[in-house]
C-alpha cells in the first residue's frame, strides 16, 4: 500500500465509525423493566371519572405524573387494603421522587363508594393516593379498557355484599402510556426499580 493512500483510508474509517455511533444514538432501546412490560400492548391512560373531592377528572389531568392504576373498593376485606399498604411502602421508599407519582384507586363499587367515602379511605393509606368513582357505565368502560373484570357477589342476609375483581396494578409513564403490569405479589424492589425508571424523565424513549 502506498503511503499517500493512508490519510484517505483513515478518513473513511473515521466517517464509518461516526456513522455507527450516530445510528446507535438514534435507536430507541426498550426500558429495562423488571415487571411485565406492556409497552405498546395496552391503551394509554384515558378516562372520565369523579375524584374523591367530587371533581370530574380525566386521564389528561394526570399527565406529567407517573400513575399506578388499581381497581378495588372500600369494603374489600383483604386484597385492596393489603395492596394499598404495599404501595404506600413503595412510595416511602421512593422518597422525594414519590411526589411525581400518583396512585389512582378506581372503585368497582360506585353504589357505596361515594367521593367522601373514597377520600377517607385512600388518605388513610397514602397522601398521593386518589380515589376515583363514577357511574356504573363509566367504571365498566374503564375496567374493560384495561382488560380487567369485576363481579358483584350475591347480597347476604345482612345486606352486605362483596365484589370480585382483578388485582393487577397498571403503571403509566408521564405521557400516560401504559408501561408495566404488576400483581399485589410483585416484590417492592421490582416496583421501586421500575418507578425509578419511569420517574426519570430521561428514561422513556
Amino acid at each position: 500500500m502506498k503511503p499517500h493512500h493512508l490519510p484517505r483510508i483513515a478518513l473513511l474509517l473515521l466517517l464509518l465509525a461516526a456513522g455507527l455511533l450516530l445510528g446507535g444514538c438514534q435507536r430507541s432501546e426498550p426500558l429495562p423493566l423488571l415487571l411485565t412490560n406492556v409497552s405498546g400492548h395496552m391503551p394509554d391512560l384515558d378516562f372520565k371519572l369523579i375524584d374523591d373531592h367530587g371533581k370530574t377528572v380525566t386521564g389528561a389531568d394526570y399527565r406529567g405524573k407517573v400513575v399506578l392504576l388499581y381497581f378495588g373498593y372500600t369494603h374489600c376485606p383483604d386484597v385492596c387494603p393489603l395492596t394499598l399498604a404495599h404501595l404506600h411502602v413503595v412510595m416511602q421508599r421512593l422518597g422525594p421522587l414519590a411526589d411525581g407519582a400518583r396512585i389512582l384507586f378506581v372503585s368497582v363499587d360506585p353504589t357505596r363508594d361515594t367521593p367522601d367515602v373514597m377520600h377517607a379511605y385512600v388518605n388513610a393509606f397514602d397522601p398521593r393516593a386518589v380515589g376515583l368513582t363514577g357511574s356504573p357505565r363509566m367504571v365498566e368502560a374503564l375496567v374493560k379498557r384495561y382488560r380487567s373484570s369485576f363481579t358483584r357477589e350475591p347480597t347476604s342476609t345482612d345486606g352486605n355484599y362483596e365484589v370480585s375483581h382483578g388485582s393487577a396494578i397498571y403503571l403509566f409513564d408521564r405521557d400516560g402510556r401504559a408501561r408495566a403490569l404488576a400483581t399485589p405479589a410483585a416484590s417492592q424492589d421490582d416496583i421501586v426499580h421500575d418507578l425509578h425508571l419511569l420517574l426519570d424523565t430521561g428514561a422513556a424513549p
